[in-house]
Formats: C-alpha cells, structure tokens, sequence
C-alpha cells in the first residue's frame, strides 16, 4: 500500500518548520553566543523563526548577543527565507542538470506564488541570480559608508550582512556595535538609507514584476495587470505613507528638516515588511503608530521578499468599494477585469490577516500589562513578518514569545497556504450548488 503524498502546502509548511528546528539548534550551542552560554531553546526558536520568516523581532542584540557563527547562522536563514528554501533547492539541481517531475513543479509553483507551471524553473534560476546580483550590488554600495567607519574586514561583512537582510525585508541588523537595540539610529544617513530603501523596495515588489518589466523594458502600458497593481499600489504606499507620517510628526519633530523629511520617507518604506528603523518609534505620535500598522498589515507584494496580506490584496478590496460606488458587477482598471474569485480571495487573506492580529494583541495585551495599541504593533509586526518593535519585544512572557512565533511563521508562509495546508481535499466539482438566496449587506 503506497504512503500518501504530502501536498505542496504542506511540504512547504513542514519545510519552514523544520528550518526553523534546524536553526534553533545550532543557535542553541555554546559557541552561538559571545558568552559561552547556551539560550533557551524557545528564545533560540524564536530568533530562528523571525530570521527564517524574515520578520526581525528579536529578544537579544544580533551584534552583541550573538558571535560570529552565530550571526552567520541568522544570515543563512534570512537568505533561505527570503528567496525561499524550494527555490535555492530547485536552484542547486537545475545546475546538476537533473530532470524536475510534475510533482517538484507544482512544488516549486506554490513556493515562488507563481502563476502557472509553465517555465517555473527558468524562473527559479531568475529570482537567484537576480537577487544574488541585486544584493551583490547593494553590498558594494554600503561598502563605501561601511568601510571607513567600521575597517575594511568589518565594514564588508556589515555591508554583506545588510544588503541581504535589507532585500529580504528581514530587519535583522549589527549596528549593536555602535549601540545595542539602536537599528540605523547612529548610521543614520540619505546615503545608507538610500540604498537601503532601494534594496527593500526591489525586495519587495516581487520576482515576477522585475521580469515583466525586463521583458517589456520598463514601459508601463505593455505590463501585466498584476505589475501595474503592485508599481502604482507600492508608489502611493510609499509617498502617501511618508506624507502622512511628516504631517503627523511635524509638530513634535526634531532635527531638521531634510532630516524629518528622510526620516518619515524611510519609515514608510520599513514599515511595508523590512524592519528596520532610522528614527525612535518609542517617541512617536499614537497617529503615526496607526499609520504604520497599517502600513505594515499591507506589506509587499505576492512572490516577493516582503510579508503582510500583500499590495495586490489591498488594492483588489479598495477597487472594489469603487466598483461598488459605479454599480460595476466586476472590477475593472486599466482596461481589464479581475478574475471573480479574486475578490473573495483578497476578503478571506484581509480577514483572517485582521483576525490574527487582533486576538494576539488581545492576549499579549492582558498577558503583558501593555497598552492594546502598542500590543497590537507588536502583533502586526510579527504577523505581517516586519520587525519593528516599540521596545517591548524582550520583555514579553513565553505564553506571548510562543505567539508571535506562530504568527510569524503563519505571515511567512501565507494565510491561503497555511489554510490549504490543513483543510481536506475535496471535490467541489461533484458538489451540487444551493439554492440562491439574498441577503442585505451594510
């Protein structure tokens, strides 16, 4: 009698899972940390599945808890879960020439979020080279800030370590050398923001934009719907997100205001799942915190480094209240409709996205004796696989450490992945269909 297979979402999920395992073993040895001393296994757990969900949250400083080999174990899972462990191994056999089974396709098709199987191995060695180049480059150009501040063999390796973390939107950083917890506070800067925003936002927009774009040189009109959603919804994100976070701030900001201007810019970017931060968030307005868990729930967009429900969610149900304001049955933009069922698929990733964060908020709220707005930061932060923390994170009992690790991984891997994964397979096609029967919506 022959073993049933296991399905692409749940090989991906028990994937993560064990990565995750894998890399809090060896952030469980002795000489993982600068002090000799082995961490627990759940604080270990926990950085391991905020590195591989390239989310960011830590307990510890990177640079001044962990050593060397430990920090390399960080970028080693940060690199594979950004790209993505299917795709590095489907990269690895490509180059051995090895034949890839209808099965390893479908498989490597729900790792990348990629449309259809067709080409899904040319297109694994697309997103490893381009990303390989793209951090590549963005570890040269850190290289001339990082070099003269740091010496030539530390300045590399920050450069190295940054570049990746930023293009993977993983938030992780070693600027504990400076000042423990102080993120890009002390290396602040238009240079190394700039890069960094560049890589975050390259990470971000997805693998399959940059080769739509590649293959029509850049020229908007000749673009898919989904590269045109995901360019104009990452644009007006970004801008609309800094101009609110200035506005809000202006009153009670310090500093001048190039700095205020870079400041609200670079934050806008972070927040869409990257992590880091160039200004203290402790002291930010409670309006500028609601702008930023929006702006984190959102996040990226589908097939790309970044986390959260996605650009292309968020613009599916915006167009819809318009579409709904016109009395237009089905959505339409730029001369094309959507699907019909994808609508009811950016409703069920918004709701359950919603529904998670709020009943984490909830509990760590009561657990944890904090205010339901910075708890509810904290939870979005981990769901949406962002980072940033009001400085709360290595305070937080186990019950709430255990939490935000379930919704990390649950933010990685992809609230429709994650259902997939343990819902039963059934024929819906056999099914008769019910009766229709209205109902007042509003």
């Amino acid at each position: 009698m022959k073993r049933p297979r296991l399905s692409p979402t749940k090989t991906l999920l028990l994937g993560y899972c064990l990565m995750i395992l894998v890399g809090a073993a060896l952030l469980c040895l002795p000489f993982a940390t600068r002090s000799g001393k082995p961490d627990s296994f759940l604080d270990a757990c926990f950085t391991a599945a905020s590195a591989t969900c390239v989310t960011g949250l830590i307990r510890f400083d990177t640079f001044t808890h962990w050593s060397l080999f430990g920090q390399l174990v960080l970028l080693f899972l940060i690199q594979i879960g950004g790209i993505g462990f299917m795709t590095l191994i489907g990269a690895v056999l490509s180059l051995t020439r090895m034949k890839f089974g209808l099965s390893s396709r479908v498989l490597l098709q729900e790792s990348v979020s990629a449309p259809q199987v067709g080409g899904i191995v040319r297109m694994v060695k697309f997103i490893v080279a381009g990303s390989l180049l793209i951090e590549g480059v963005g570890a040269l150009l850190l290289a001339v800030a990082f070099c003269p501040r740091f010496g030539w063999l530390r300045g590399i390796y920050f450069s190295i370590f940054h570049a990746v973390s930023a293009f993977c939107n993983a938030g992780f950083d070693l600027m504990g050398s400076v000042e423990p917890f102080s993120s890009l506070t002390v290396v602040g800067g238009w240079y190394v923001c700039g890069v960094l925003m560049a890589l975050i936002v390259l990470g971000g927009l997805g693998f399959f934009v940059w080769q739509d774009l590649l293959n029509n040189r850049f020229r908007f009109s000749r673009l898919r719907l989904h590269s045109k959603l995901v360019l104009v919804a990452s644009g007006v994100l970004v801008f609309g997100g800094a101009a609110l976070l200035f506005l809000l701030e202006l009153g009670q900001g310090e500093g001048s205001l190039s700095d205020r201007i870079l400041g609200a810019l670079f934050q806008s970017v972070t927040a869409r799942t990257a992590g880091f931060n160039s200004v203290s968030l402790p002291g930010m307005t409670q309006a500028s915190l609601l702008v930023m868990i929006c702006l984190m729930l959102i996040g990226g967009s589908p097939g790309s480094t970044a986390g959260g429900m996605k650009t292309t969610t968020f613009t599916v149900l915006a167009l819809s209240v318009f579409s709904t304001f016109r009395r237009k049955r089905s959505i339409e933009v730029f001369g094309r409709r959507t699907e019909e069922t994808a609508l009811h698929k950016a409703a069920c990733v918004f709701s359950l996205y919603l529904f998670f964060a709020l009943g984490a908020a909830l509990v760590i709220s009561r657990l944890d004796g904090l205010p339901i707005l910075t708890a509810l930061f904290e939870s979005v932060s981990a769901v949406a696989t962002v980072g940033l923390t009001l400085g709360v994170t290595p305070s937080l009992c186990a019950v709430s450490e255990v939490l935000l690790t379930l919704l990390m991984l649950f933010g990685r891997v992809g609230s429709i992945t994650m259902l997939l994964a343990f819902a039963r397979d059934r024929d819906s096609g056999a099914a008769a269909r019910l009766p229709v029967e209205k109902i007042q919506i509003g």
